[in-house]
């Protein structure tokens, strides 16, 4: 595409310029040029010229510029002769076809298309419009990862990822911030979300393996249109922002398992403060020991069985029942009862989300 556009740029100004003029490729391949029967040929040793002066070189007759700055620059342009004109025109179009290039890249540059859409920077009517101009796939599947880097690299987080998803047909990753990069990756229909979790823990032991480098992610559920990649953006946001409170042991955070801390999340903390207030008598939640609240935790993650909870505790079952009848004499909850311990178990949950909160309950 790009050697059409040269092309078409260098024939309109065959008239107006009286010498050769054109471009050559990362391989010295002539892409364009005002004398057709020159494309293909190969423009030997025009890269080792521009090692030892970037901005401009000499060679054969000819005057090379590259397109954008630095002599690692995709395409290179030249123009007969070796005199103060070449070096001005060959100035000239170099900036002429940069800007062109430019231009073209942003207008048919499918991930800013994604990044306008998870930035909420298009109209929904557009995105239709846009995406047929691109030919994109509005109907495919797609998820939304946010990776959040902390600590610094020698390579820039974006970097990083585009090394690790270099198929930029289906999977498209953005930068959103200094340290935070999105991924939008097309997935199966069917994607089960333990598939979908096996990619983001790929990635965060990859770059703590081979670069030293910690990160948490969010994950999005599955969506299946284009215009729904911008709630996907926000649910894996939200996916972090909550994890930070109701998942602090993990690093990897999917909205789909979210549960009740995702209604938390989004209750008034005046709300939440009254809550408690119903549930607990005044002073009675501080009042259980670090003991206690150990055995109120691993009863719950042993649903609420007492002789796997003792087994697990290593304490006799007696002893896990005078406990349990100790919360229930100080809360009024028995934690036996299982509609006790859901009040119990939501009430523990709202303490630590007012705990995250500059206003302690």
């Amino acid at each position: 595409m790009a050697n059409r556009l040269f092309m078409n740029v260098i024939h309109q100004m065959k008239s107006a310029v009286d010498r050769v003029i054109g471009v050559v490729d990362e391989s010295g391949v002539v892409i364009a040029c005002s004398e057709l029967v020159r494309i293909g040929e190969v423009k030997q040793g025009v890269r080792d010229a521009l090692t030892y002066s970037s901005d401009v070189a000499v060679l054969d007759g000819y005057t090379y510029r590259p397109i954008s700055a630095g002599a690692k620059s995709e395409y290179v342009v030249f123009m007969e002769g070796e005199d103060k004109m070449a070096e001005k025109m060959s100035k000239l179009l170099a900036v002429s076809l940069s800007n062109i290039k430019n231009l073209y890249d942003e207008k048919y540059d499918k991930g800013l298309f994604i990044k306008n859409i998870i930035l909420d920077n298009i109209l929904p009517s557009d995105i239709y419009i846009k995406s047929k101009e691109l030919h994109f796939g509005t109907d495919e599947s797609r998820i939304v990862f946010l990776i959040k880097f902390y600590g610094k690299t020698d390579v820039m987080p974006f970097e990083l990822l585009q090394n690790m998803f270099p198929d930029k047909a289906k999977d498209y990753v953005i930068s959103v911030g200094e340290q935070d990069v999105v991924l939008v990756k097309e997935v199966k229909r069917d994607a089960d979300i333990k598939d979908v979790e096996r990619i983001a823990t790929n990635i965060s032991d990859t770059l703590s393996a081979e670069f030293y480098t910690k990160v948490n992610i969010g994950i999005s559920t599955v969506v299946d249109n284009l215009k729904d990649l911008a709630r996907a953006y926000k649910e894996a946001q939200v996916a972090l922002d909550v994890g930070k409170v109701f998942e602090t042991e993990k690093n990897i955070v999917s909205y789909e398992n979210l549960g009740i801390g995702r209604l938390i999340y989004q209750l008034p903390t005046t709300l939440c403060e009254m809550f408690l207030q119903e549930v607990f008598k005044k002073g009675s939640l501080e009042s259980l020991d670090r003991e206690t609240l150990m055995t109120i935790q691993c009863f719950f993650e042993n649903n609420l069985n007492v002789s796997e909870t003792s087994r697990k505790l290593f304490v006799h079952r007696n002893t896990l029942v005078y406990r349990l009848e100790k919360i229930r004499k100080i809360t009024g909850l028995d934690l036996r009862e299982f509609e006790h311990a859901i009040t119990f178990k939501v009430a523990l949950m709202v303490k630590k989300y007012l705990g995250s909160k500059p206003t302690k309950y």
